[in-house]
């Protein structure tokens, strides 16, 4: 079968640049599984986009369709003839809906039965007739929230469309998409060579652009000669440039041709915290800062152009005059703020709104400080440490450097304290307490900083549980999620040992009688212990094993961990398997009971040798994983429990539980019954596979 090339091209305006490399990927796969669904199998599918196009190149796309045999099942066999062997009325109506008699239809043999069939052959259209509509639904799946309209055309796409090529080999295909007629024909850079151009063949696309239109097509090439160039352009300043990966890929969206341009700035804004320059330059210009190699900003950037310049010196001029007044609002901010103590902005929060039915971000500071102390008293922290780092948690919201960087809250409350002589950890904690801020970030490292971070998430999880907003679907206004799996994090990867169902409670207090009354704390509570199952599957560890542990719904997240890594030691053990069967068993024989099951079983009713071997080693065994389970040893108790497989075995070949003996059978029942609480100490074994 005659194969060729696809190439399909989406001429726009700027796209959106957060969205770049999600739309060219989301086009490239959508338009590979419909033309795979339509049986048109082909090779390797490439995606490319710039700012202003979006591309998908697919190998070795067949030129037509190939045909296919089409069954079409009629009426069971049974129901299709009479006791003379005439067609019946069904068997008559299906074939006249196939345009036949009943003798030219088949029969169809299915696990289900003989059905009256009828097998035609579908011919193959060809591909150029079938892959304009293809293309057109990719579009429509594109991941666009809100898509726009322009000029008086009805057709939307996230951005005005301006040209569509569409080449299958070296033939553009003929139609329209997007309300525009597919051509062979490309556009330059918008600036360099922002005319016509012929692409000949699909695969001197990415290579055409690159030497007629100075468009570099290939995202993750743009990307690493971005970087390249920015690397370099540091080492030619004397220091290294501070790359940040979404920062770098954003750029790489935002640009076609990139040429590294360095500027400076006057050394004296380096007086300024690092962390307000680095977000002017690098949040609000999309500019890489520079530092020497002990990590110290240098008074210098590097900014990605989107032209080769013939006057490179006129853009460094001009990204130094746009730079200069954002660093000089950054200097003035500074200053002005520390001319007034952050503990002198606290009542001044009264007057600011936290959530409509939850007070004002004082009212938060007062709760946050009651679960801080709390925490610090239970893990033996500081509690005058953990209440001072409350009572100033949120005033740096108050300052002027954070109303006009919001994403340095906390990181300027800690300076702000330092300059203020708050003490080390104190300070240190104004900015912990938003950690973690991202997935994978790094926890608060200090255990006043944990303290606060654990108390103001929970009592956001608090608040607005009992205002009746959870989350919804995908619907998480006020980040709970990654709050609840922030505080799990830092309890479980910091070693705390909190009653996190105790905590809520404490938390819960806070709040007025009639708040705390709506509040369903075991509901939050098993919202959090959800958001293990997630924290845990990325960890490697098995559904089975996670439910294991989840169906004991241990309080503490620390004690959570510990038992999940002996469930999954356990696992590993030759003997796991048959126990885990033996406890699906017994919890089975258990469940059926139709007596209640006495307390604890009498050794002078055990009779078979079988039951008495059991019960001896049960006996033995409690003696032995008690103290074990005390102390949370909970890989060791259950390995020690894991030489109950042979007389448990045994006990099921050599003894009827369910004897007509009523008093035998119960007696076998508590025998069971401890064998079964002896594992639950630990987790519900029965759920692993066995």
């Amino acid at each position: 079968m005659m194969e060729h090339d696809l190439l399909v091209e989406i001429g726009t305006e700027e796209l959106p640049p957060l969205a770049l490399r999600r739309l060219a990927e989301s086009f490239c796969t959508s338009l590979d599984s419909l033309l795979q669904e339509n049986h048109l199998a082909h090779g390797k599918a490439h995606a490319y986009a710039s700012p202003r196009r979006l591309a998908v190149h697919i190998e070795k796309v067949p030129l037509t369709q190939p045909d296919r045999e089409v069954v079409r099942r009629g009426p069971a066999l049974l129901a299709a003839f009479d006791e003379n062997g005439d067609p019946t009325g069904p068997a008559q109506g299906f074939a006249r809906s196939c345009g036949v008699t009943v003798a030219e239809l088949d029969q169809l043999e299915t696990s289900k039965g003989s059905f009256l069939a009828w097998r035609s052959v579908e011919q193959g259209q060809p591909a150029v007739e079938v892959i304009p509509a293809l293309v057109e639904r990719a579009l429509k799946a594109l991941p666009v929230p809100k898509r726009m309209r322009w000029g008086d055309q009805e057709v939307e796409f996230v951005r005005p469309v301006h040209w569509v090529l569409l080449l299958l080999g070296t033939e553009p295909v003929e139609a329209d998409i997007l309300g525009i007629a597919c051509d062979r024909y490309t556009r330059g850079h918008r600036f360099h060579h922002d005319e016509k151009i012929a692409i000949v063949e699909p695969a001197a696309y990415v290579e055409t652009l690159e030497k007629k239109g100075w468009v570099l097509v290939d995202m993750d090439r743009r990307r690493e000669l971005i970087r390249g160039q920015i690397e370099a352009a540091g080492q030619s300043l004397g220091g290294r440039a501070r790359i940040d990966a979404d920062l770098l890929e954003e750029v790489t969206a935002l640009v076609e041709w990139p040429v590294a341009i360095s500027g400076s700035f006057d050394r004296r804004f380096l007086d300024v915290p690092a962390e307000a320059l680095v977000s002017s330059m690098q949040d609000h210009q999309k500019f890489f800062p520079v530092e020497d190699h002990d990590g110290q900003l240098l008074p210098h950037f590097i900014t990605i152009a989107n032209i080769d310049s013939k006057d490179p010196q006129q853009v460094q001029a001009g990204n130094e005059r746009v730079i200069r007044p954002r660093l000089q609002d950054a200097d003035f901010f500074w200053n002005q703020d520390r001319k007034q103590s952050l503990a002198s902005r606290a009542e001044q929060l009264n007057t600011v709104t936290f959530q409509q039915k939850l007070g004002s971000l004082g009212d938060k500071q007062v709760r946050v400080g009651r679960i801080a102390a709390t925490i610090a008293d239970q893990l033996g922290f500081n509690n005058d440490h953990a209440q001072r780092a409350a009572a100033l948690c949120k005033c740096d919201l108050l300052t002027s450097m954070v109303y006009e960087f919001p994403e340095l809250q906390g990181v300027m409350g800690r300076y702000y304290a330092v300059h203020d002589g708050e003490a080390s950890e104190v300070a240190t904690a104004l900015d912990e307490q938003y950690q973690p801020r991202f997935a994978g970030d790094d926890l608060p490292g200090y255990p006043t900083g944990q303290a606060l971070a654990i108390a103001d998430r929970l009592d956001t999880l608090v608040g607005i549980f009992a205002i009746g907003q959870p989350p919804t679907g995908d619907k998480d206004p006020f980040g709970l999620r990654r709050a609840a799996l922030g505080i799990l994090r830092i309890l479980i990867e910091k070693q705390l040992d909190l009653d996190l169902r105790s905590l809520i409670d404490t938390a819960a207090d806070g709040f007025s009688d009639k708040l705390v009354t709506n509040l369903n704390a075991d509901e939050l509570f098993g919202f959090l212990m959800e958001r293990l199952r997630g924290y845990y599957l990325e960890r490697d560890y098995d559904v089975d094993e996670f439910t294991a542990v989840l169906v004991r719904q241990p309080r503490r997240p620390l004690d959570f961990d510990q038992r999940l890594t002996a469930v999954k030691a356990f696992r590993n053990l030759p003997e796991s398997a048959r126990l885990a069967s033996a406890n699906k068993r017994i919890r089975n024989i258990l469940r059926k009971a139709e007596t209640a099951i006495p307390r604890n079983y009498d050794p002078a009713l055990l009779q078979e040798p079988a039951e008495q071997v059991l019960a001896a080693e049960i006996s033995k065994l409690e003696a032995l994983v008690t103290p074990l389970l005390g102390n949370r040893n909970y890989t060791e108790a259950l390995s020690e429990l894991a030489t109950l497989q042979a007389p448990v075995d045994k006990f099921f070949d050599d003894v009827m539980v369910m004897t007509d003996d009523t008093v035998l059978r119960d007696n076998r029942l508590a025998l069971l019954n401890a064998l079964c609480e002896l594992f639950l100490q630990v987790a519900d074994i029965s759920r692993l596979p066995g």
